[in-house]
């Protein structure tokens, strides 16, 4: 069946849309390298100018158009899935659960999107280290901030942001009672990080450990 997509609102009219958190970071970079110049430091300018043309990249938030089909998960995040099976130990649910993880390099976009309709019911942060996030112990060991949902048939599950080695600003906007909408932005977490889903058990998963996925447009799984 051919799935089909949608604008989960209205595209931006920016050729290069940046997310909001970026600009004072970028505004700074630029700042400094606008001074090197003045100064006439001809090789910290061209430093400072790759830096600056790197943090642009890093904070673009492109637009994405989200799977229509009501019953389909999209992933939270850019990057690649490195684990996806049931898992018996989560802090989340309480339960038994469909783990999906994707790991974000540096390079991937990190703005965060809702992965399914529905309702905030918790928000809560847990501070920790900084370790890889691509490794599984990431998910308990590291920094994260975790949101639990409720769909509109009353499925609960969790999307989690985890921090990673460079990682140092997890960025949420949500709040317990919040509505969300599948594909909506939420948040980024800053240079190179981790987002966990937790589902209920009977969800089927439609990715696999080394995929490729984007956030808001690829399904990563289906409620049951």
């Amino acid at each position: 069946m051919t799935e089909k997509y949608e604008w989960p609102r209205p595209p931006s009219e920016s050729a290069l849309p940046i997310a909001k958190n970026g600009y004072q970071v970028i505004f700074a970079a630029a700042f400094v390298t606008l001074i090197f110049s003045l100064l006439e430091l001809t090789a910290l300018a061209l430093i400072a100018l790759a830096i600056t043309f790197f943090i642009c990249a890093f904070f673009r938030d492109p637009e994405r158009v989200v799977p229509t089909e009501d019953r389909v998960v999209v992933s939270p995040a850019d990057g690649r899935v490195v684990q996806a099976g049931i898992v018996t130990d989560n802090d989340y649910l309480h339960r038994d659960a469909l783990k999906i993880s994707i790991f974000m390099n540096v390079f991937n976009v990190h703005v965060n999107r809702i992965p399914h309709e529905g309702v905030v019911k918790r928000v809560a942060y847990y501070p920790g280290k900084f370790i890889n996030a691509s490794l599984d112990k990431a998910s308990k060991e590291n920094e994260h901030n975790a949101i639990v949902a409720q769909t509109p048939d009353g499925a609960e599950y969790a999307f989690v942001q985890v921090a990673g080695l460079v990682a140092r600003r997890i960025i949420s906007s949500l709040k317990p009672g919040d509505p969300i909408t599948r594909g909506d932005r939420f948040g980024m977490i800053c240079f190179g990080s981790r987002l966990d889903i937790y589902l209920p058990v009977n969800a089927t998963p439609a990715v696999k450990v080394g995929d490729r996925v984007k956030a808001g447009t690829s399904i990563i799984g289906y409620f049951n």
